[in-house]
C-alpha cells in the first residue's frame, strides 16, 4: 500500500487505537464498544458519500444491462436523497418522495432491477431498487427491498431509510432517463 495519504495513516492509528481498547471498552460497556467501532467506520474514508457513478438496468427484454455513466445525468440520481438522509428533497434517487408510500399499481407489470454505483476507493454496487413502469398511464413505480429480500441488507447498509418494503411513484425525471432506454433495449 502506498502511504502518501495523512489520512490513511491516521486511519490506521485509529483502528490501532480502537482494536487496543476495545476488550476494555466492551468489559465497562456494551455501548462504549459499539460507539468506538462505529467511530472507526465513521473515520474511514471507505465509507465516505460519494456521487453515483453508474446505473445499470436488467430486467425482461434487456440482454445485456443498459449502463447509465454520463455524469450530468448521474448528478439527478443521487443514492444519499430522501428519507433517512438530510436531503429534504421532493425527487430524489429515482423516486418522487412527495407522493404516498404503497402507491397503487396494477399486477403484472414488468419488473426491472436498478442497481448504483459509487467510487469510494473504487467503483462498487451501493444500492438496488425495482423499477415498473404502466404504459397506460405512463407511470413508473419504485420498489424497495424489505428485511430478507435480495439487497435488503446492502440498501440499508448504505441508507437505512425506514421505508423499505414499499412502493413508490417513480420520478418524472427517471421516466425521461428510462423509458427510452429500455424502450430501445427491448
Amino acid at each position: 500500500m502506498v502511504r502518501n495519504s495523512g489520512v490513511v495513516a491516521g486511519n490506521e492509528r485509529v483502528i490501532k487505537f480502537v482494536s487496543l481498547r476495545l476488550e476494555t471498552a466492551m468489559s465497562k460497556g456494551l455501548f462504549t464498544g459499539l460507539l468506538l467501532l462505529a467511530l472507526t467506520f465513521a473515520l474511514d474514508p471507505v465509507y465516505a458519500k460519494g456521487p453515483t457513478t453508474k446505473i445499470t438496468i436488467k430486467g425482461p427484454g434487456i440482454t445485456t444491462p443498459i449502463e447509465i455513466t454520463d455524469p450530468k445525468i448521474l448528478a439527478d440520481f443521487r443514492v444519499w436523497a430522501g428519507p433517512g438522509t438530510s436531503s429534504n428533497e421532493e425527487e430524489g434517487l429515482i423516486v418522487n418522495w412527495s407522493q404516498q408510500a404503497d402507491a397503487e399499481r396494477p399486477n403484472g407489470l414488468r419488473r426491472y432491477e436498478v442497481s448504483f454505483y459509487a467510487k469510494r476507493q473504487e467503483e462498487r454496487l451501493i444500492y438496488v431498487v425495482f423499477y415498473e413502469y404502466d404504459s397506460s398511464i405512463e407511470q413508473g413505480y419504485v420498489y424497495f427491498p424489505k428485511y430478507g429480500e435480495d439487497w435488503w441488507r446492502l440498501n440499508v447498509g448504505t441508507v437505512a431509510r425506514g421505508i423499505e418494503g414499499h412502493w413508490f411513484r417513480a420520478s418524472r425525471t427517471w421516466e425521461r432517463v428510462a423509458r427510452p432506454l429500455i424502450a430501445k433495449a427491448n
